[in-house]
């Protein structure tokens, strides 16, 4: 025996056939998607936008310290003040931003007799401090291994990086910068004078 529905009532009818209408209608659709997609299609492109200029950034600054490394290796001349200045303005010029910027540059010996290293300089542009008598010590494991009486470049660089659009997860932040350098073609890179 095969049970039949029960008839609808015309309101249920009219109710029915109102509903099947409007999910057939198609009219609107596009307005109605766009303003679903829309919030999320910009801030994707927010997103997109504020990640490629942080690696720029990022990118500028890393190429930069590695200009001033190479640059200081090629010297037969001491390093003087106006040299460093020359090197800060170019780190400015070459990371083209308009956040504050800080440079450090040390040459760093390794004595193989006592196992230590020691700073033979240290000198900074911007607002950080130069490098203490114990650092290099401190600094040992991200050093590359120095035969006795060894002297090594360093460059570190900080550039204060600002996102342009917070609504991602970026926040303001410090690209650090730390490049390492054997001279090319002194045995050393004085401060001032050569003793």
């Amino acid at each position: 025996m095969m049970l039949s529905r029960p008839a609808l009532s015309f309101p249920a009818r009219l109710l029915r056939a109102r509903m099947r209408a409007f999910a057939d209608d198609t009219q609107g659709s596009v307005t109605v998607e766009a303003a679903i997609m829309l919030p999320l299609l910009v801030w994707a492109y927010c997103a997109l936008y504020s990640f490629f200029d942080a690696y720029r950034q990022t990118s500028m600054s890393h190429k930069a310290a590695y200009v001033i490394s190479d640059m200081i290796s090629r010297e037969t001349n001491p390093i003087d003040g106006p040299f460093m200045d020359g090197s800060f303005e170019m780190l400015n010029f070459l990371t083209r931003s308009g956040n504050e910027r800080r440079l450090r540059v040390s040459v760093i010996r390794y004595d193989g007799d006592d196992d230590k290293m020691h700073i033979e300089w240290s000198e900074t542009r911007g607002l950080v401090s130069a490098h203490g008598s114990g650092a290099a010590d401190e600094m040992r494991q991200k050093l590359p291994i120095m035969v006795d009486e060894e002297r090594l470049i360093l460059v570190e660089t900080w550039t204060d990086y600002t996102a342009p659009f917070r609504i991602v997860g970026l926040t303001d932040q410090i690209i650090e910068t730390f490049v390492f350098t054997r001279s090319r073609f002194s045995p050393q890179i004085c401060w001032e004078s050569c003793i």
